[in-house]
């Protein structure tokens, strides 16, 4: 069995699906059976802060936004010798000529049009069908994607398989010493209270701020920070936080490096999210040793199972009760603490890969 696995999203600009590809094409490497595992990639494009394991290589000079691909890649995959294509992004050669697995994450623009343009919707609802329709096999992320591409979308349950995210292993509780020094590099404050995302509408951060505004009514000394890439298209958190006056920093991107310490410095995580296909930092929170309070939606209970504390992220009242529970009561932090980093533990990249590896295996029996 010979898997060309699409690696061509391994760059800063897909950053998200990146790290899975370069995670769990690590721990595929690991395995010595009867599979090759080939990685597609584009020579032009640099990998910027991810490096792909060393496996076998096929440069690719099209890349995934490119009409190229769709006569390129098929090409290349027969020179490979490939018996199975795995793409983890919807835009994909849609004709691969050979059994395909395609990796789903969720299908947020479906459940939320009024969050994107008519022409991003569009594009997807094209691009995504065009996939789903090439694709012997489905990769979905969590139960909760796969029962919106079965419930939502019509595809058969069969093609469906589950194979979850998991944390790095990089992400573990940090010496004191590393989280005074990231305090230090982004001047954060003793105590916060720390979300780590995107600022689009779907993450929720305007109720989480609203909250916020009752919240440090009950603590003098403690802070929300809120890291991670800002879209300046929706800029409505930071003037409802102007606007109440309290206590948020907006901190912006946070390097890779950094973020295990800044996890582990903060008093707790929050995620209010409306819709996960899964959820990784709330992982990642726990693999560091930081209580996770969170949405009670979506893919959210399935990944933080019974260690993390639960609101109604459509209720501000709802998200303040549980962060003033969280914040003012050390016995509990420490409670979910030990759950949490349990909860973490329970997840790696090749059990993922085990999964993934009996995906391909069902793939090519359904082409002989």
């Amino acid at each position: 069995m010979s898997v060309v696995l699409d690696a061509r999203t391994a760059t800063d600009h897909f950053p998200g699906i990146g790290r899975y590809v370069v995670s769990l094409s690590a721990a595929l490497a690991r395995f010595s059976s009867d599979m090759t595992v080939i990685l597609l990639h584009n020579p032009a494009d640099s990998s910027g802060r991810l490096t792909l394991p060393d496996l076998p290589r096929v440069p690719c000079p099209a890349s995934p936004f490119s009409m190229r691909q769709q006569w390129v890649v098929p090409r290349l995959l027969h020179r490979a010798g490939a018996t199975i294509y795995h793409s983890p992004y919807y835009l994909m050669p849609y004709r691969p000529g050979i059994p395909t697995v395609l990796t789903c994450y969720d299908i947020i623009p479906l459940l939320f049009p009024h969050y994107f343009p008519a022409h991003q919707r569009l594009v997807f609802r094209v691009a995504h069908s065009l996939a789903l329709r090439a694709a012997s096999v489905i990769l979905a992320i969590s139960q909760a994607t796969r029962d919106d591409l079965v419930q939502r979308l019509g595809v058969s349950a069969s093609r469906v398989h589950v194979t979850p995210l998991a944390a790095d292993e990089r992400f573990r509780p940090q010496p004191s010493s590393e989280i005074g020094r990231v305090r230090g590099v982004y001047r954060l404050p003793e105590h916060y209270v720390l979300y780590v995302g995107s600022n689009k509408p779907h993450k929720n951060l305007v109720r989480l701020v609203q909250a916020w505004a009752a919240v440090e009514a009950e603590t003098s000394d403690t802070y929300l920070v809120i890291a991670g890439h800002r879209d300046h298209r929706y800029p409505q958190a930071e003037r409802v936080a102007a606007d109440l006056t309290v206590r948020v920093l907006f901190i912006g991107p946070v390097a890779d490096a950094d973020l295990p310490a800044l996890y582990s410095g903060a008093r707790c995580f929050v995620f209010p999210s409306l819709y996960e296909g899964f959820g990784l930092p709330v992982l990642e929170a726990m693999a560091c040793g930081t209580p996770v309070a969170c949405s009670n939606v979506s893919s959210l209970p399935e990944v933080a199972g019974d260690a993390a504390l639960y609101f109604d992220p459509r209720a501000v009242e709802s998200v303040t009760a549980t962060l003033c529970r969280i914040v003012t009561d050390a016995e509990l932090r420490h409670q979910i603490t030990r759950l949490g980093l349990q909860q973490a533990a329970s997840f790696s990249w090749q059990h993922t890969a085990n999964l993934t590896l009996a995906a391909y295996r069902a793939t090519s029996s359904l082409a002989s």
